[in-house]
């Protein structure tokens, strides 16, 4: 009888006899999972999307890393001038999804992950409707103020460089709506439209018959009619010199000795043909048409606080500015000047005398030197400001 229990004990301890021993229970068929962070990034797709301008080995780093700077800041920069442009400088929160475009965030994301990222510049706070609303920190004010007077103190500034966009443009005018979405690369203000009917003797402002404003210059000033590259080629004749090439076509029946190519070559490096000149004229295929359109993205990049500009800004003036759909391969004839960045879907140019060896810029507008403090405190939490 003893010995029957023992058994029946035994069996209900382990109903399945054929099942192996606790000791030697294997966990081999467990599948674990690696933490995200943790695992291989997997390659990206070879597209237009991800595929580099510059190959890995010419890439400059200074250059490629100021796209970086750009990608980080894009939620801080594109909040702040749509906030900026609301009645009261809020927006509901349940309504920022509507606007992840505008407000500089990924689709399908939670704003309040990128609110969180600049607690001293942004808030959230329940209204007396028991909505959540999305507006600056009173710091944040302060720093708007700031800027504002900073906008004053350049207005002179700006508008000699709307004024020298105008004197580039074929036909002397330019549509006020392409003025005013590219107008941050200028430094130019929100209000632009505003402030140019102070200045009547330099901008007129005409309504066409589709209602379209488009802004015209009044009288032209040959003082201005000067390209950055003009004025340099009279400080440093050998630089400009060699800032571009533009090899002659010639039958390798000629001949010429390495030393005489040379020369050819130099005779077709400068001059170029101003940007402030009748170029659009030339014909398009010529070498001096050529010429000109190089003349007129430098000039352009000029006039950009940053010496730089992405793709679709210049492509925005397209028209104006007689450019044609060569601007890629046009500007990558010209490595000594020029530096593309990006994907081959967005890339950016950057004018490299604009810029010393170790990446900085020469001469930074106040302007810029609000941005990189704005930067700053973009990074900083509440007690780090103390």
């Amino acid at each position: 009888m003893g010995c029957r229990i023992f058994f029946l004990a035994k069996h209900l301890l382990n109903p399945n006899p054929n099942f192996p021993n606790q000791r030697s229970f294997s966990t081999s068929f467990l599948i674990t999972k690696t933490p995200k962070k943790h695992r291989p990034k997997r390659p990206k797709p070879d597209s237009p999307r991800t595929r580099s301008v510059t190959p890995d080995s010419n890439k400059i780093p200074h250059f490629e890393s100021l796209l970086t700077r750009d990608a980080v800041f894009r939620f801080l920069t594109k909040t702040k001038e749509f906030l900026s442009k609301q009645p009261e400088q809020i927006l509901r929160l349940d309504d920022a999804g509507k606007f992840y475009r505008e407000l500089g965030f990924p689709r399908g994301r939670k704003v309040t992950k990128s609110i969180s990222r600049h607690p001293l510049l942004f808030t959230t706070y329940r209204h007396s409707d028991n909505k959540i609303w999305l507006g600056f920190t009173d710091f944040m004010d302060q720093l708007l103020l700031e800027e504002r007077s900073i906008m004053e103190a350049m207005e002179e500034d700006r508008v000699t460089r709307v004024r020298k966009l105008l004197m580039m443009s074929k036909d002397k005018r330019i549509p006020v709506s392409k003025i005013y979405h590219k107008r941050l690369i200028f430094g130019i203000p929100e209000d632009f439209r505003d402030r140019i009917k102070k200045y009547p003797d330099y901008f007129r402002l005409v309504v066409e018959d589709d209602g379209k404003q488009v802004l015209e210059l009044v009288n032209w000033d040959p003082s201005l009619a000067v390209s950055a590259l003009e004025r340099e080629f009279l400080v440093n004749e050998d630089k400009v010199k060699k800032a571009f090439k533009f090899p002659v076509k010639y039958g390798k029946d000629l001949g010429l000795e390495e030393t005489d190519v040379k020369k050819l070559n130099l005779l077709n490096t400068l001059p170029l043909v101003s940007p402030y000149s009748d170029g659009w004229k030339l014909d398009s295929w010529s070498l001096e048409a050529e010429k000109y359109r190089v003349g007129i993205i430098h000039e352009f990049l000029s006039l950009t606080l940053e010496k730089r500009a992405l793709i679709h800004h210049i492509v925005e003036f397209k028209e104006e500015f007689s450019l044609t759909r060569q601007t890629y391969e046009m500007l990558k004839r010209q490595p000594r000047t020029f530096y593309l960045a990006g994907t081959e879907m967005n890339w950016a140019v950057f004018l490299k005398d604009g810029y010393d060896d170790n990446g900085n810029l020469i001469d930074k507008d106040p302007l810029l030197v609000f941005n990189e403090k704005l930067y700053k405190f973009a990074e900083m939490q509440e007690e780090e400001k103390l």
